[in-house]
C-alpha cells in the first residue's frame, strides 16, 4: 500500500508558529526604534531650515539680540509641537516633540541647537535620548 501525505503534522505547524514568533520578537522592537528615529529627524529638518535665517540675521546685526523666528518659518510639524528661541547667550533653538501621535520614546522630549556666531552650530543634549539623535548631535 502506497501512503500519500495528507498535510502538515501538528508538530510541523507548531515549529512554524514558533519561528514566526521569534522573528516577530526581534523585528518589532527594531522597527519601533527605527520609527522613533525617523520621527525624531523631523525636528532637525525644521531647525536646519531656521539656521540660514539666523546666520543672515547675525551677519547683518553682529549679534543675535532681538532675533525672532520669522513668521513665515515652519516651526511645527507632524511630530514637532513647537520651536522656541532664546537669545540670552548666543542663540538657542529648542524643538519640543508632541505628546500624542509620536513614538513613546520621543513624546514630549526636546532637542536644542545652539550657535554663538551664526557659522558654527552645536547640539545640546536636550532630553532626547542619544539613540534618536543624528550622529552630528552625538547620536
Amino acid at each position: 500500500m502506497k501512503r500519500t501525505q495528507q498535510g502538515f503534522t501538528l508538530i510541523e505547524l507548531l515549529i512554524v508558529v514558533a519561528i514566526i514568533g521569534i522573528l516577530a520578537a526581534v523585528a518589532i522592537p527594531a522597527y519601533q526604534q527605527y520609527t522613533a528615529k525617523a520621527q525624531a529627524s523631523e525636528a532637525f529638518g525644521l531647525l536646519d531650515g531656521l539656521k540660514a535665517d539666523a546666520a543672515a540675521y547675525y551677519h547683518e546685526n553682529g549679534s543675535f539680540a532681538d532675533y525672532a523666528i520669522p513668521s513665515s518659518a515652519t516651526i511645527t510639524g507632524k511630530y514637532v509641537d513647537s520651536i522656541a528661541v532664546d537669545t540670552e547667550d548666543g542663540l538657542e533653538f529648542t524643538a519640543t516633540y508632541k505628546e500624542d501621535g509620536v513614538a513613546s520614546a520621543i513624546a514630549g522630549e526636546t532637542v536644542i541647537m545652539t550657535s554663538t556666531s551664526g557659522q558654527t552650530w552645536g547640539c545640546a543634549t536636550g532630553s532626547l535620548a542619544a539613540a534618536y539623535r543624528p550622529k552630528a548631535c552625538g547620536g
